[in-house]
């Protein structure tokens, strides 16, 4: 396979889907074209991702989800992955139907290498955002099929130096949120936690911990978020947005502040007497 090579003229620039719209590639995504295309898609049980939460911090945000994905009343998968890396400052986390929403991931992270490697500097913060709207915007079809995807996004804006969270809406309306932000079916009940326990400015460690006791409580209301399973070595993925980039944090961590959360909320055998 050959490169394509463009005249000045027309060259589509940093624009990843201008490119593959140049070589013939509609980069509309094969999934939400066969939405539109399909008479009804009422029979079909849809794999869902669940809840994803997000919450700025002194030194940058915090980004994590829940590891559950269900199909109707069935829990179809127990480690699906919705947090993922964009670029080296920034992070997406997906909830709603998981076949497109993880083709969308793919191709917002290819689009943000392109740009780099084009422009030989990475898009601002608030460019990236602009770009995952236009992608959910794209989706709107899809999503009329029952079929949507609502992510969050979040970075570390190096011109402000400080962390930033976006919403999104089915239709691609772009909202950026102060402090926190979350999506999917348990999204209200961690967004209470979190509300509840914003006192302060919190660095990383302890806005880990906050969203931490987000996810569990939201397992313990919603059914179709998974909490802590221990037997399986099951634990949701959370990962920190600094000035130092995007960070994964260790599963054994994880575990171990899972942990003592849960015996914070386990009565003491006086009390049970």
């Amino acid at each position: 396979m050959t490169l394509p090579i463009f005249s000045p003229s027309d060259d589509p620039g940093p624009s990843f889907p201008g490119l593959l719209t140049k070589v013939g590639i509609d980069p509309s995504y094969e999934i939400a074209r066969a939405g539109q295309n399909s008479p009804s898609l009422s029979g079909i049980d849809i794999t869902h991702g669940t809840t994803v939460v997000a919450a700025r911090s002194s030194d940058g945000v915090v980004i994590a989800g829940d590891r559950r994905a269900t199909s109707g009343n069935l829990i179809s998968h127990r480690t699906m992955r919705k947090v993922f890396r964009a670029d080296r400052w920034s992070g997406v986390a997906i909830a709603g139907a998981a076949g497109p929403a993880i083709e969308m991931v793919k191709m917002f992270q290819l689009q943000l290498e392109h740009y780099e490697k084009v422009e030989g500097h990475s898009l601002s913060l608030e460019g990236k955002a602009n770009q995952l709207s236009q992608m959910v915007r794209q989706h709107l079809p899809a999503a009329m099929q029952g079929m949507a995807v609502v992510p969050i996004f979040a970075g570390f804006d190096k011109r402000r130096q400080r962390g930033r969270l976006f919403a999104y809406d089915v239709t691609g309306g772009r909202y950026e949120e102060e402090d926190y932000v979350a999506s999917g079916s348990g999204s209200i009940h961690a967004r209470t936690v979190i509300k509840l326990g914003r006192g302060g400015d919190l660095d990383s460690d302890a806005t880990v911990n906050l969203l931490i006791k987000a996810l569990f409580t939201a397992a313990d209301d919603d059914s179709a978020t998974g909490g802590p399973d221990s037997m399986r070595g099951i634990y949701p993925i959370i990962a920190t947005i600094t000035a130092d980039g995007f960070v994964h944090l260790e599963e054994s961590d994880i575990a171990a502040r899972f942990s003592a959360i849960v015996d914070e909320f386990t009565l003491p055998e006086e009390a049970i007497r």
